[in-house]
């Protein structure tokens, strides 16, 4: 593992347009270079976010043919830092996309890709309601990507709430694990801080988790406050609401020291199914 780094979340509010939403999430990602940092994540549907259906559908494109997915690529070549691109719609046929992370190497060349595997279908108390699973196809897989200070585990916004896939990119060899969100208000304000530190103590890794925010299409509303934590649940870096961006100086030798602390990783057992016991009375 090598030494310390500079990590940045971006935070934006994108448009239902790629266009937009490059040039904002492009000045975002300079202007973090600028600021000194190394490794610059961006949030979830950081291409376009595009509430109808079928507008999606019709907007979506192939990895070969994605605006974002060129204009990133371009970018990180141009700032020689390491990119990670939260998540693009990307299709697969021609009613099904993946929502499709990516990491992008300083020469511009794609080092990993991680389709969300947790669909976030629910109806919230507020009338909100999300089907993911009637556009995405779910990915397949959990994703390690190698970073010149150590392993990335690559997850997705819903993901976070099914901590065996953060154990398992843990005990896999994580070091760091992004959470690039698009956090509903009312979920976020109940849960989002509460999420990510937990995760960030259960694994002993640092979390990166850049955000939407603000006022979308059709009257979507994203909660922000994307965060740097710590492996010790301390919150580094808070974006707060604003469009914008954060930075937290990152040691990774703070992963072996807190997991030497409470090596609970090494303690798994098998559990066997609970029984239910007889009724009493």
């Amino acid at each position: 593992m090598s030494g310390a780094f500079t990590a940045a979340c971006i935070q934006t509010s994108s448009e239902r347009e790629f266009a937009p939403n490059i040039r904002a999430v492009g000045d975002l990602v300079r202007r973090s270079r600028e600021a000194g940092a190394d490794f610059i994540m961006t949030p979830e549907v950081v291409g376009m976010l595009e509430p109808k259906r079928e507008r999606h559908l019709e907007k979506a494109t192939g990895e070969a043919d994605n605006p974002a997915l060129a204009a990133f690529r371009d970018l990180a070549q141009e700032t020689g830092a390491w990119l990670l691109v939260g998540s693009l719609a990307i299709r697969l046929e021609a009613a099904r996309l993946a929502n499709r992370s990516f990491l992008i190497a300083p020469d511009g060349a794609i080092a990993a890709r991680y389709d969300k595997i947790h669909m976030f279908d629910i109806d919230l108390p507020n009338g909100e309601r999300y089907r993911e699973s009637n556009l995405y196809r779910p990915g397949e897989a959990s994703v390690l990507a190698a970073l010149p200070w150590g392993t990335l585990g690559m997850t997705i916004c819903y993901d976070l709430r099914f901590p065996y896939l953060y154990r398992a990119l843990a005990q896999a060899g994580a070091d760091f694990i992004a959470v690039p969100s698009s956090f509903t208000v009312p979920t976020g304000r109940a849960h989002w801080h509460a999420l990510l530190r937990a995760r960030a103590i259960e694994t002993g890794c640092f979390v990166f988790a850049p955000a939407q925010t603000g006022e979308h299409a059709e009257g979507r509303k994203t909660y922000g406050h994307s965060l740097i934590v710590d492996p010790w649940g301390e919150v580094l870096a808070d974006a707060g609401e604003e469009i914008g961006f954060v930075t937290a100086r990152i040691d990774p030798a703070r992963v072996a020291e807190v997991r030497a602390m409470v090596p609970s990783l090494q303690h798994d057992r098998a559990v066997p199914k609970p029984r239910r016991s007889a009724a009493v009375g």
